[in-house]
């Protein structure tokens, strides 16, 4: 213990949002110092990492033969391990900056529907990276906390955090998650409905980075006040040549429509499962929306409609969850509680 306290006093102890998408770093005492793309670029012949996060990401579908791309994280889980601990070492480096004398304590966010298996990997990763010490809080405690909701009290609060490769839905009192579905369907699911879409529809092949594009600019879950338009270049699928198109975003959202209806589907189902207490107060209150997802344009609309109960997006959904864990790593003996029990040796 008093190990610990020492270390804790000359270390930078660092939270991670691990994301299949982005992966978000926050320092103790700082904040947000690392927000990079959740992709890795490594040489086919020396093993080495050529670039990690923005720059990797540029290079997706563009890479030559000698250089692969990768996502380590698939479904909000890891599914590269050795190519996860590259990534995790260079993150704790750059967190760290100068001072590597001592180890750092990690703090990692992990959904809420992680197995025994995928703790141990998430821990041995952080571990094998450079971590003194390895803490596990789940996304939607995270999310609540940095939406500031009194998950404390005695009362239901709704969380349903949209990321990457997973959308989480929990509902949360007395610092534990009472209710919770995880679904592996978010921003990557849209991204390929909308690639798909456009082959079928409109015999253009375009990549996932373009697809992902369109839906920041044009993509809605609900009709919009002003619809939008775009053009998109691709690839014609009958003479193979380069072509440009003009999408709309009523096609988008034609695309989009069956992966935000699996959203939905995901919170009838948890209200199934859930107290008529917490029931009514989740009537009350409302559902809290964070993660990238929660920034397609009109999901909070088409909910609401949906559900029939108050939805709220938070102001920044992205770094939401960051946010929460950033509260815990300052404050963690106040936080103890929310934390995930330790992996058994």
């Amino acid at each position: 213990m008093f190990l610990n306290e020492m270390f804790g006093m000359f270390s930078n102890d660092i939270a991670i949002d691990l994301g299949t998408a982005n992966t978000l770093v926050y320092r103790k005492g700082i904040g947000i110092v690392i927000d990079e793309p959740s992709v890795v670029a490594i040489s086919r012949e020396t093993k080495k990492i050529i670039a990690i996060g923005a720059d990797a990401k540029d290079m997706l579908g563009k890479n030559p033969e000698e250089v692969r791309t990768i996502k380590p994280l698939q479904d909000g889980v890891i599914a590269d391990f050795h190519v996860t601990e590259m990534m995790l070492r260079n993150l704790i480096f750059r967190a760290q900056k100068k001072r590597l004398f001592i180890k750092p304590r990690v703090l990692v966010c992990v959904p809420s529907g992680i197995t025994e298996v995928e703790k141990r990997a998430v821990r041995d990763s952080a571990l094998s990276a450079g971590a003194r010490e390895v803490h596990l809080i789940s996304e939607p405690i995270a999310a609540a906390l940095g939406a500031d909701l009194p998950i404390h009290k005695p009362q239901g609060n709704l969380v349903m955090d949209i990321g990457g490769g997973t959308t989480e839905i929990a509902i949360i009192s007395l610092s534990h998650i009472v209710v919770h579905s995880s679904i592996r369907v978010g921003g990557d699911k849209m991204d390929s409905a909308i690639v798909t879409y456009l082959r079928k529809r409109n015999n253009i092949y375009v990549g996932i980075q373009t697809a992902e594009r369109i839906k920041m600019a044009i993509g809605s879950a609900f009709a919009l006040e002003n619809e939008l338009k775009m053009e998109v270049r691709g690839r014609d699928i009958i003479t193979g040549y380069p072509i440009t198109v003009e999408v709309s975003s009523e096609e988008i959202r034609e695309a989009l429509n069956e992966t935000v209806i699996q959203m939905i589907d995901a919170v009838k189902r948890l209200f199934e499962k859930t107290a008529p207490e917490l029931a009514a107060d989740i009537a009350e209150r409302g559902i809290i929306l964070t993660g990238g997802g929660a920034q397609l344009k009109g999901l909070d609309r088409k909910l609401r409609e949906t559900v029939d109960l108050p939805v709220h997006v938070m102001p920044e959904p992205l770094t939401c969850v960051l946010k929460g864990c950033g509260l815990v790593l300052d404050n963690i003996e106040q936080y103890r509680e929310v934390l995930l029990r330790k992996v058994e040796e």
